[in-house]
């Protein structure tokens, strides 16, 4: 069985060609700065790897160029589009209608298409990755795996906010937690390594969207983001939490549309809103020349993460390991070591040695004497969509 994966960020598309069960990769790559001239397509084969420069105005344009990269004479990877037995989705918001696998139809989109206004930096990417590859692969099985989903064990307590209730009880208003896929992925890989079922874990995901993960025995019992993707840490584009009291004093005394304020707090907001950059690889640059600017949003963006550990520290009753992971968390040392600073009172100690050694596989970056372990484990979103994909016709 081959099982193409997709998984649409805010500002990229990875994707993974498996062939099931034994989890072989026939393809891999990357398509990132969507959006941007300067978008870069990478796509691996047997160690072969093809980097194309160019632009890609949107996600839809990106995978048009993918599919002829899959079925290219010379150096794709499939001769028929009818090779691909399954494809899966990454989709990030599911609202209460998903908190399993879903085989895609006309309703599912429907739904996806009626959150995109929970999530619209990505579910209208996800639902555009749907529609292209029904027509780029109408044989195959389209399957949506949903980011809500790992966070359905959180308690009441902690993802019901504190307004009326019949707002969760009629409108569904609450925390959804997103990210999921990569949360439990990465989190099961550090249970695995720490050798132990009941562990306390926070996870940090690390990208251009970011969230944290408060993981009790392999259940995660909070988390950063809440009813959309724009709560939490201070990401590439979004503000992450913010006084809800500006909103209003934008809307009645600077007289902002509710869409400029949307448009604001999603496209135009977090690192670059504060240095005029997204891309981390740009502002530690830009930082280390000796930009205020990019040095300060360095500065708030640690700081963020360093509250949400301590908080998460207290939830858990205790810590047996820190995780980075995602784009960011997996290769800036900086943040991991901005982050890891000053931090000895919850026992996290980190090796600066360890720190600058770059590896594919789960990597302990603590020192000897650490309480916690910090390990940077790569994420694989892309492998944990495509089990559960084939678990869904193959339980």
């Amino acid at each position: 069985m081959q099982i193409l994966i997709l998984n649409s960020g805010s500002s990229s598309l990875k994707f993974q060609l498996f062939s099931m069960p034994d989890a072989s990769i026939l393809c891999s790559g990357l398509i990132e700065r969507i959006g941007f001239e300067d978008a870069k397509f990478t796509f691996k084969t047997n160690g072969n790897t093809l980097e194309t420069i160019t632009a890609i105005k949107n996600h839809k344009v990106g995978l048009e160029i993918l599919s002829k990269q899959l079925l290219d004479s010379n150096t794709g990877i499939i001769k028929s589009a009818n090779d691909i037995d399954i494809v899966g989705h990454r989709v990030v918001h599911g609202g209460k209608y998903f908190s399993d696998t879903t085989e895609i139809t006309e309703t599912v989109k429907a739904k996806i298409k009626a959150l995109s206004s929970l999530a619209p930096l990505h579910n209208p990417a996800n639902l555009e990755g749907i529609e292209v590859a029904e027509t780029i692969f109408p044989n195959a099985k389209q399957v949506a795996v949903f980011d809500t989903a790992f966070h359905q064990t959180i308690p009441e307590h902690a993802y019901k906010y504190a307004i009326p209730n019949e707002f969760l009880e009629e409108h569904h208003i609450r925390m959804y937690g997103f990210h999921g896929t990569s949360h439990k992925y990465v989190s099961e890989q550090a249970i695995a390594y720490l050798g132990k079922k009941q562990s306390k874990i926070i996870t940090i995901h690390l990208g251009n969207g970011c969230s944290m993960t408060a993981i009790k025995d392999g259940k995660s019992i909070d988390h950063s983001l809440g009813f959309s993707p724009n709560t939490g840490l201070i990401m590439g584009t979004r503000s992450g939490d913010i006084d809800s009291s500006i909103i209003f004093y934008l809307a009645n005394k600077l007289n902002y549309p509710l869409d400029s304020i949307n448009d604001l707090l999603q496209k135009k907001s977090g690192m670059l809103g504060l240095t005029g950059f997204s891309d981390l690889r740009d502002i530690e640059a830009e930082a280390n020349n000796g930009n205020k600017d990019c040095l300060l949003a360095l500065q708030m963006n640690v700081y963020r993460i360093k509250k949400y550990i301590g908080g998460y520290a207290a939830v858990l009753n205790g810590l047996d390991a820190i995780v980075f992971t995602a784009g960011i968390g997996e290769n800036s040392q900086l943040m991991r070591k901005m982050v890891c600073e000053d931090m000895d009172f919850l026992g996290i100690s980190l090796d600066e040695e360890k720190n600058t050694e770059r590896s594919n596989a789960i990597k302990e970056i603590n020192t000897v004497h650490s309480k916690a372990k910090i390990l940077v484990i790569p994420t694989n979103e892309e492998l944990e969509i495509a089990k559960q994909a084939m678990g869904l016709f193959q339980p």
